[in-house]
């Protein structure tokens, strides 16, 4: 018979291994701070303080082991936070499942070490050595089962409550499976050797799956937010064209009807008034008569809404644009596309303090069989960038940042691309997609604005 919790006792240096393979799985998934080789001098850095602190632990007496235990997780903080692109409270997320999974880990490779190996050390026999194995084994399943909710090469943000969810069930499930080490004398407490081993197996593969369960169902939720998120710009972006038609072409009317008021006009006998009233009403009306023509209705549209914001924040607007080249597109997605990237670039010059050289080229042409739409815009040189794409600089994230991502939705309906790039001065955004067979490509060809 296997007797006595000293048999449930780990080994404090696999122990460590464990803490430190599973914060290299989610250092492995998020956004890092690193570049390559300083991430390898970081982890290893984090390998040796967690050997370190279970060095020291494991020698003192077991009244330590609960602070030596939270010495150890305050390393796997530190080693999650120092190398992951996160706040604070998104780190200790992090370490709440890390923790959960070394302990898991840890507990089901001692699990079997003692079913088939006895009470030896782990480094004793072959056999021993070979289930060591386990341990990168259970992390690359961990790193392909964490992949599937956690973003790759992204950063992610938590709420003050979910941190406390995932905290309050790590400390549970370590609390649980390592109470029959701590005592055997209270009613959650096994008294055998494997019956112990089984339980704390048991507990930190339940906790894992808690923690797993309510990062999915963070992600889901997550999902659902952002999705009306966007459904709520598109409506309110369309809703926003249809009114801009509407109120076009009533000034289109009543910039006829003025016409023929002029002509009345022009019937007065007095010289000097009648000429003096045409000259009031041609100006009266000439802003009204200012319309681009670019050989889409959507497109002229939009330009006529973003072009008054753009006048009123005294930005320079240039178009190059073959309207036509975009029959293809559906409505909603051309408004998806060009209404963001226009939201953007106005948004992007009017950091810029009044004054400065605020300006936005917009070209749609042909090149070849592909159909460009090209964006440059003048800005204060700030950006971020995360994963590769810029983001919002606005602080609610969770409420903004999706016009790239619809753009980016919007042009892969259509096997299209969306590429950026950037200097000191100007923003460029490029969105490629194939043309459709007949769809009038090289009567349009223009020139893209340089």
């Amino acid at each position: 018979m296997i007797g006595g919790a000293a048999v449930a006792d780990i080994p404090r240096a696999l122990t460590a291994v464990a803490e430190w393979g599973a914060c290299l799985v989610f250092l492995l998934i998020l956004a890092r701070r690193m570049r390559a080789v300083a991430m390898v001098g970081w982890c290893a850095a984090g390998l040796a303080a967690l050997l370190v602190v279970h060095h020291i632990a494991g020698g003192l007496g077991v009244q330590w082991w609960v602070p030596g235990m939270l010495a150890a997780v305050a390393v796997m903080y530190a080693v999650l936070w120092g190398g992951l692109r996160t706040s604070a409270l998104t780190a200790g997320y992090l370490t709440a499942r890390a923790l959960v999974l070394a302990e898991l880990v840890a507990a089901f490779h001692w699990q079997l070490h003692i079913y088939f190996f006895g009470q030896t050390g782990p480094l004793e026999s072959a056999g021993s050595i070979a289930l060591l194995a386990l341990y990168p084994g259970v992390f690359v399943l961990a790193w392909a089962a964490e992949s599937r909710h956690f973003p790759r090469g992204q950063s992610i943000e938590v709420t003050p409550s979910e941190v406390l969810a995932a905290g309050a069930i790590a400390a549970v499930t370590f609390f649980m499976s390592n109470i029959s080490f701590l005592s055997a004398n209270t009613p959650f407490s096994g008294r055998l050797g494997a019956e112990i081993l089984w339980i704390r197996t048991l507990v930190d593969l339940c906790g894992y799956i808690a923690l797993y369960v309510q990062q999915e169902h963070r992600r889901e939720n997550q999902l659902r937010a952002e999705n009306s998120a966007m459904n709520s710009l598109l409506r309110s972006q369309h809703e926003q064209y249809l009114l801009t038609r509407r109120t076009v072409e009533e000034v289109n009317r009543k910039y006829h009807d003025m016409k023929h008021q002029i002509q009345v006009i022009r019937a007065e006998t007095d010289e000097t008034r009648r000429a003096s009233y045409l000259a009031e009403l041609e100006d009266s009306v000439a802003d009204y008569g200012h319309q681009r023509r670019t050989g889409s209705p959507v497109l002229d549209t939009l330009l006529q809404a973003k072009g008054a914001h753009c006048a009123e924040q005294n930005i320079e607007l240039t178009v190059v644009a073959d309207g036509r080249l975009l029959e293809f597109i559906r409505v909603i997605d051309v408004i998806s596309i060009l209404g963001n990237a226009l939201d953007n670039a106005i948004e992007a010059c009017t950091r810029l303090p009044q004054g400065e050289d605020r300006r936005i080229k917009l070209a749609v042409f042909a090149h070849g069989d592909l159909l460009m739409i090209r964006i440059d815009n003048t800005y204060d040189g700030g950006i971020n960038v995360v994963g590769g794409r810029p983001v919002t600089r606005k602080a609610d994230r969770a409420s903004h940042g999706f016009g790239l991502r619809n753009i980016e939705d919007a042009a892969e309906r259509y096997d299209g691309t969306v590429t950026f790039s950037r200097d000191q001065c100007w923003f460029s955004l490029r969105v490629l997609m194939p043309l459709p067979e007949g769809s009038g490509r090289g009567a349009g060809e223009v020139d893209a604005p340089r």
